[in-house]
């Protein structure tokens, strides 16, 4: 509904002179005019009122996202107790605690990167191959880089003798990376710099060469080489010497990579034979391609050979995890002189767990299997004799770090109640001896518990919860529930321990995590099972879990909200269209929304290979059906909504949200806010400064412990 300008400053401001109370009243949205496009598909025309929207330096476009940021921010601040809520959100999230993650080892040294609040970014460290942290240094500090707390480290690689690295960086959390060379012992920087070698379209990687004299990296067309449309595709490998001119550098490989490729470099132990990882787009086809010693690529297997992992092992093995034959994952092995991976040795057969991730020492190769969320590890020896399982705690996640000397392996191990402990298995021993690589986080969860349940999808499938709350919590129906969810690329969502989770039991809230199809955690078949025309399954698995919710009497919609981000804002945008009366309140981060047209942007073209195209009828059928901004309803009752948004958003256009929000501040008959929160100095979240963090955290869970009417309970918060 249209609202004329007098109306529009009349709502404003009885706004500005409400009470808390009336923020049940409906907004003053911003006027948005509305200048319908239309596309036929297939024999289907689809109206986009507000395509104008999609120009993102357009005068107007930036006044409205300019009075939507004025009305969000307008409606958050009356919030009552947002100055507390803030203070908690800075309390937790800023606390002096120490974490380590992304190690390397090299030249008998381990490198990592190092998150230390209350600095907006992390810095890149080294320390002893023992891991003591008292002997650590540091390497490279962007904060010291850019006082502003805009510039990050995207990642990095140290050279075999660990006296250089090599390091991306990138500014505002456009993930748009150059890179850039420091020796390692003064921390001076090196005259090499290489532009564009990462993007979000693609990514980005670096390796060094055995000699330690040059690297291996990917990079984009350089101006000139190719049109401009396709400047953040058709990623190739390049060698530079350091000391030369970027111009002399050697195209390695990728003249034959699909324009959508997605290039991950790793080397061997001694580097001299390097893997390239070729992804063709986001869908989970990969190819692997061997450079030996004498400069020579080799293809070891292609897009349709079902490989998923190729690791190097001791011994001068190449060991790969296939799902060939084996829709849960297999390892097999195959000499590097002469790799064939369609005729490897199998050395750990299928098992009934998913095989997700491998990692292999001198004697052992180590195997991480997905059940539902949680993992396990399996250790095995180079024949495949199984030596036994990881002494972990029940429903947690293991992720494996570096192989260090031996048989020895740097892991982590974290879990909703479990705080992320880095720990060493010393094989001699066939021990996990906890490092000092982690600190102790402020709170615990000592009064929490985790509960597993089982939802029934439309189709019988049953789709794993995994459910925090205090312990004692009775199901009567009136519990707060915040339930999450992504479902997509094959991503498992794993447990993790979260400050914002103790936000959360603070106000009273129960957390729940809907392990729903498209992502991994029950292999390839699950995946598989939410991808393409098979998409609706993810929507439907989410739609049961909220269902099981109010059925098992934790909740009823009047008390439920839903949070998701990027593939998950898609879950969350299909949720709110086909079921507004379940819930109370979403929140939606970076999300896609509008299906039909996400393949028109760069990143979107990678997404292809997962979702589909409007170019293949079947497949267009299926986005049109679901698809969020085709599907919201003119005087549909919607609940409270939120959509934040980054302006150097090279994943999913922020236009997405902007679309989306005044579609549904247009239909919706309720009073419930519909808002959106646009950052101009973020992106799709990566590399964000934790000062901005906190501010848009501090928002979030005002959003919505207002609209579910939460407090914080007496004594919570430990």
């Amino acid at each position: 509904m249209k609202r004329t300008f007098l109306q529009h400053c009349a709502g404003l401001l009885l706004a500005l002179l409400a009470t808390p109370s009336a923020l049940a009243d409906r907004p003053p949205y911003p006027a948005t005019p509305v200048h319908p496009v239309t596309d036929t598909y297939h024999g289907v025309t689809v109206s986009d009122p507000y395509r104008w929207l999609e120009d993102d330096d357009a005068p107007d476009v930036r006044a409205w996202v300019k009075a939507q940021n004025a009305l969000t921010r307008e409606w958050l601040d009356r919030a009552p107790g947002r100055a507390d809520i803030e203070a908690r959100v800075a309390e937790l999230l800023k606390a002096k605690v120490t974490r380590r993650y992304d190690f390397q080892f090299r030249g008998g040294r381990l490198f990592a990167m190092r998150l230390q609040p209350p600095a907006n970014q992390p810095v890149l460290v080294v320390l002893p191959a023992n891991a003591d942290p008292a002997r650590e240094r540091v390497v490279l500090d962007p904060n010291a880089l850019d006082p502003s707390g805009h510039t990050t480290i995207d990642f990095f690689s140290a050279s075999f003798d660990g006296r250089r690295i090599a390091v991306s960086l990138s500014k505002n959390g456009s993930e748009d990376g150059d890179l850039h060379f420091f020796d390692v012992a003064s921390g001076r920087a090196l005259a090499d710099t290489l532009p564009h070698i990462a993007y979000p379209t693609a990514g980005g990687s670096v390796e060094w060469a055995h000699d330690n004299r040059g690297v291996f990296y990917t990079r984009f067309p350089a101006p000139g080489e190719r049109p401009e449309a396709d400047a953040h595709f058709f990623q190739t490998v390049w060698f530079h010497a350091l000391g030369t001119p970027q111009s002399a550098d050697r195209l390695e490989i990728g003249r034959e990579f699909p324009r959508i490729a997605e290039v991950q470099l790793r080397a061997s132990r001694d580097g001299r034979y390097l893997l390239a990882a070729v992804r063709n787009g986001d869908g989970g086809e990969v190819g692997y391609h061997l450079r030996d010693p004498r400069g020579a690529w080799k293809a070891v297997a292609g897009f349709k050979d079902d490989v998923k992992e190729v690791v190097f092992g001791s011994g001068r093995m190449l060991y790969a995890r296939t799902v060939r034959d084996a829709p849960l994952g297999k390892i097999v092995a195959t000499p590097l002189a002469s790799p064939d991976i369609a005729r490897a040795r199998v050395v750990v057969p299928e098992s009934t767990l998913a095989a997700e991730d491998i990692a292999v020492s001198r004697t052992r190769i180590f195997v991480q299997y997905r059940d539902g969320g949680p993992s396990i590890v399996r250790t095995f020896n180079r024949d495949g004799r199984a030596l036994g399982t990881l002494p972990t705690p029940p429903a947690t996640d293991t992720n494996f770090g570096p192989v260090l000397d031996g048989d020895n392996l740097l892991l982590s191990i974290r879990g909703y109640t479990v705080p992320t402990t880095w720990y060493r298995f010393v094989a001699t021993r066939n021990a996990l001896v906890a490092t000092a690589l982690s600190g102790r986080p402020t709170y615990t969860f000592d009064d929490a518990e985790v509960v597993r349940a089982f939802a029934t999808s439309r189709d019988g499938t049953q789709i794993p919860l995994s459910i925090l709350r205090r312990k004692g919590t009775p199901l009567d129906g009136t519990q707060p529930v915040l339930l999450y969810a992504y479902g997509g690329y094959g991503i498992s969502m794993t447990p993790y321990y979260s400050p914002l989770n103790r936000l959360w039991l603070d106000w009273g809230g129960v957390f729940v995590v809907a392990h729903i199809r498209g992502g991994g955690e029950y292999g390839e078949p699950w995946h598989q099972a939410g991808m393409l025309t098979k998409k609706q399954n993810v929507f439907d698995d989410f739609a049961a879990s909220m269902q099981w919710l109010v059925d098992a009497k934790y909740t009823t919609p009047a008390r439920l909200a839903i949070m998701g981000g990027s593939n998950g804002g898609l879950t969350m945008g299909a949720a709110l269209t086909q079921h507004p009366e379940a819930m109370r309140a979403v929140v939606s981060s970076v999300g896609i929304y509008d299906s039909l047209r996400v393949e028109t942007t760069p990143n979107g073209e990678f997404n292809v290979t997962e979702f589909g195209t409007v170019r293949d009828e079947a497949q267009f059928r299926a986005l049109y059906a679901y698809s969020p901004l085709v599907h919201v309803k003119d005087g549909t009752a919607y609940p409270a909504v939120l959509m934040t948004s980054g302006d150097n958003d090279g994943r999913v256009p922020p236009y997405e949200s902007r679309k989306m929000i005044a579609r549904l501040q247009a239909a919706t008959s309720s009073d419930r806010p519909i808002l959106l929160r646009t950052d101009a100095e973020s992106g799709h979240g990566i590399g964000s400064s934790l000062s901005g963090i906190v501010l848009e955290e501090a928002d979030v869970y005002t959003f919505l412990f207002t609209e579910l009417g939460m407090r914080r309970v007496v004594g919570a918060g430990r």
